[in-house]
C-alpha cells in the first residue's frame, strides 16, 4: 500500500489497541495537535486525509499550547487507568521544545503519552532550515534531542523504512506498566511527506496485552514470613494500587488482618475516607492519624508507591520500620533496604492475603480511634466561619459528590491531600509527581474527555491560572464542561510561606508593584483573573462568602457550559504539616531569621534514615 510516512502513521495508530483482564481499549484515542511548517504538510494533511473528526478512529483535538497538549493526554491516560492515552504532534523548534515540560511530567508519574514532534530536514537539503538549533560538532543533533533523558522509548524516523520497527517499539513501551511514560518519535519534515510501499499488514489490528505479573514464590514466601514476624503494620497505598485496580484486595487485605491503611497522593481514594482502617494521608502533607502510625510501625507494607521525600518525610517519618515492598518496578520495589515483591499490585495482594496472620488487636484498635479523631479534624477545619481556603476546599467537597478533584501545585495539594474526603478511587486527581503549575485545566480536561459522565472541579490557584490558563478555549471549542474554582491569592502562597520558614522574607512571592523603595513592595497589581476567563469563553461566577461558594458552585454544577467560580479567600490555615521535608537552609547568613531556620533545619535532619 503506498502512502506517506505520515498517513501509515496515523493509520497505524488508528489501529491500535490495549487489553488486560479481556477488557480492550483503543490505544491513542485521538491526535492533540498544534500545526506549523514541521507537521502540517505531513500529519497535517493525513490527519485531514482521514477525516479527523471527532467520529473518526483518530480523532484531532486543536489544543493552545503544546505543553498543555501533553498535560491534557496525561490527565485522560490516568483516568483511563493507563489503557488508552493520546498521541501529541508539534511543529519544529520551539513547538517541539515545548513538550519538555510535559514529557517529564509523564516519564515522572509513569503515564504514557506519545510524542511526535516534527524535525529538521533528513536529507539536509534545505539547511538550516527555519527554527534548526545547529551544532558545529554534529548534523545529526536537533531541539528535539532534549527530549531523549525525558522520554522512555525515542527514535528518529529518517527513513520511511524506519517506521514499522519504531512504532511497534512505542507501543509497546506505551502499554508496558513497568516501563510507560513519554514515548517520542521525532519526525523529520521531509521524510513525513515521503511515499512508500507499505506492507498490509502494518495496518492490521492489534491489540497490546497489558500483563499482570504473579509474585514470584520464594519471594512470596519471605514475605509472608516477614508479614508473621509483625505486630504494627501499616500499609502504604500508592498509585499502582490504582492502576492496577486493586482497591477491592487492598480493602479486603486489609480487613482480614487488621492492617491500617495509609495514602500517597497519587494513593489518595485507594480507601474510601470512612472506611475503618483508612487512617488517610502519610507523609509530609500526611494525617496526625497516618503519620503517628508511621512512626510507631514495625513494618511498612509499600503497595505501588515510588516513596518520594513527601511520602517519607524526607526519610524521617517511619522510625525502625523494616520495609515490605509491592511493586510492578524493581526500581521501586528495592528503596529503602527493602523485601521486593516485584508484582501487579492485585494479584500481590490476592496471594498475600493468604498468609495466616492479623495484626494485634490493639494496633488496629488504636488506628481506628486516631482516624476518627482526624475526621473531627477535618470537620472543623471545613467549618469555619470566614471563607478560608480549608473552608472553600470543604464546600468544593461537598457539592462535588461523586466528580473528580483535578490539582496540581501550590498549597491546595497539601490541603487536599490532608483534608479531602474521597469516596471512590477515582474522585481524587492531584498531580503531585512532578507538580507543575499550570496542569490544572489541560489536566482537567483529559479527565473530563477521560470520564464524561463525571463532573470535574478544577482547582486552580492565581500562579498556576497565569501560567497556563488558554485551555479553557479548547474546553469551550470541543463543548467540555468543566468547573473551574480559581483561588486568587495575589501570588505564590505556598512558596511565600516556605521562604519565610527558611529565611528567605517571602522575595518574589507576591504579586505587587515595584515600590519606591525598588522592591517588589507596591501596590498589589491591578489583575483581574476573572475577566481573562470570561474572555476565554468561560461563563464567570464571583464568590465572597461560603455561602456565595455554595450557591455558584451548585450553579456551575447544574450548568452545561465551562464555569469558572472566582474565590479571593481570606487568611486562615486548617491543619498543617505533621511531619518535615527537607528543603536545605543557608549554613551562613547574615538574617537571623534565616540562622534560626538553619538550626531547626540541622536539628530535624539528624532524624533522617540513610536506608543503607
Amino acid at each position: 500500500m503506498r502512502l506517506t510516512t505520515a498517513q501509515a502513521l496515523v493509520r497505524f495508530l488508528a489501529n491500535q489497541w490495549s487489553e488486560r483482564d479481556g477488557a480492550e481499549h483503543r490505544l491513542i484515542a485521538g491526535v492533540l495537535g498544534i500545526f506549523g511548517h514541521g507537521n502540517v504538510a505531513g500529519v497535517g494533511q493525513a490527519l485531514a486525509e482521514e477525516g479527523a473528526g471527532t467520529g473518526d478512529a483518530l480523532p484531532y483535538y486543536l489544543a493552545r499550547n503544546e505543553q498543555a497538549m501533553v498535560h491534557t493526554a496525561v490527565g485522560y491516560a490516568r483516568t483511563r487507568g493507563r489503557m488508552s492515552t493520546f498521541a501529541c504532534t508539534t511543529s519544529i523548534g520551539p513547538g517541539a521544545t515545548n513538550l519538555a515540560t510535559g514529557a517529564a511530567l509523564a516519564t515522572v508519574n509513569r503515564l504514557p503519552v506519545l510524542l511526535l514532534p516534527g524535525d529538521i530536514f533528513a536529507t539536509r537539503a534545505a539547511g538550516p532550515v527555519l527554527q534548526e538549533l545547529e551544532d558545529p560538532r554534529s548534523y545529526d543533533v536537533s531541539v528535539n534531542d532534549s527530549l531523549r533523558p525525558l522520554s522512555r522509548f525515542f527514535d528518529r524516523i529518517n527513513r520511511p523504512e524506519q517506521l514499522p520497527s519504531a512504532l511497534l517499539a512505542a507501543m509497546r513501551v506505551l502499554t508496558d506498566p513497568a516501563e510507560t511514560g513519554a514515548v517520542t518519535l521525532a519526525l523529520p519534515q521531509d521524510v513525513q511527506t515521503e511515499a512508500y510501499d507499505w506492507p498490509q499488514e502494518l495496518f492490521v489490528r492489534r491489540v497490546w496485552h497489558v500483563p499482570r505479573p504473579v509474585p514470584e514464590p520464594a519471594a512470596l514466601a519471605r514475605a509472608m514470613e516477614l508479614i508473621r514476624g509483625s505486630r504494627r503494620p501499616l500499609i502504604v497505598a500508592g498509585g499502582g494500587v490504582k492502576y492496577s485496580q486493586a482497591w477491592t484486595e487492598l480493602v479486603r487485605f486489609a480487613e482480614n488482618h487488621g492492617v491500617p491503611v495509609g495514602e500517597t497522593q497519587a494513593g489518595k481514594g485507594a480507601l474510601p475516607y470512612d472506611h475503618p482502617c483508612a487512617v488517610g494521608a502519610i507523609g509530609h502533607t500526611g494525617t496526625q492519624a497516618a503519620d503517628t502510625l508511621a512512626r510507631e510501625a514495625d513494618l511498612v507494607i509499600g503497595v505501588g508507591t515510588r516513596y518520594t521525600d513527601f511520602t517519607t518525610a524526607s526519610r524521617t517519618l517511619f522510625g525502625q520500620a523494616k520495609f515490605l515492598n509491592v511493586n510492578i518496578t524493581a526500581f521501586d520495589a528495592a528503596k529503602n533496604t527493602g523485601l521486593m515483591l516485584v508484582a501487579d499490585a492485585r494479584e500481590a495482594l490476592r496471594a498475600l492475603d493468604e498468609v495466616d496472620w492479623r495484626a494485634d488487636a490493639e494496633w488496629t484498635s488504636r488506628a481506628t480511634a486516631l482516624a476518627a479523631a482526624w475526621q473531627s479534624e477535618i470537620s472543623r477545619a471545613y467549618a469555619g466561619p470566614e471563607l478560608t481556603q480549608p473552608v472553600a476546599l470543604g464546600i468544593v467537597n461537598e457539592i462535588a459528590e461523586g466528580g473528580v478533584v483535578v490539582n496540581a501545585a501550590g498549597s491546595m495539594p497539601g490541603d487536599l491531600h490532608r483534608l479531602w474526603r474521597a469516596c471512590d478511587p477515582e474522585q481524587y486527581h492531584v498531580e503531585y509527581g512532578y507538580s507543575c503549575m499550570g496542569y490544572e485545566i489541560a489536566g482537567g480536561l483529559g479527565v473530563k474527555l477521560g470520564a464524561p459522565e463525571r463532573e470535574v472541579f478544577v482547582l486552580v490557584g492565581d500562579g498556576s491560572y497565569l501560567m497556563m490558563a488558554q485551555e479553557i478555549a479548547t474546553a469551550v471549542q470541543e463543548g467540555v464542561k468543566l468547573v473551574i474554582v480559581l483561588v486568587d491569592n495575589q501570588g505564590f502562597a505556598s512558596i511565600g510561606n516556605l521562604s519565610e520558614s527558611v529565611g528567605a522574607r517571602r522575595l518574589g512571592t507576591a504579586y505587587r508593584a515595584r515600590g519606591a523603595s525598588g522592591e517588589l513592595d507596591g501596590a498589589p497589581l491591578p489583575l483581574d483573573l476573572a475577566a481573562n476567563a470570561a474572555s476565554l469563553g468561560a461563563d464567570v461566577l464571583r464568590a465572597g462568602t461560603p455561602e456565595s461558594l455554595r450557591a455558584a458552585l451548585i450553579k456551575a454544577k447544574e450548568s452545561a457550559r465551562t464555569t469558572v467560580v472566582y474565590v479571593e479567600p481570606v487568611p486562615g490555615d486548617g491543619p498543617g504539616a505533621q511531619a518535615w521535608w527537607d528543603v536545605p537552609v543557608a549554613e551562613v547568613s547574615v538574617l537571623p531569621e534565616t540562622r534560626a531556620a538553619r538550626e531547626r533545619y540541622d536539628e530535624a535532619k539528624r532524624d533522617q534514615r540513610p536506608y543503607l
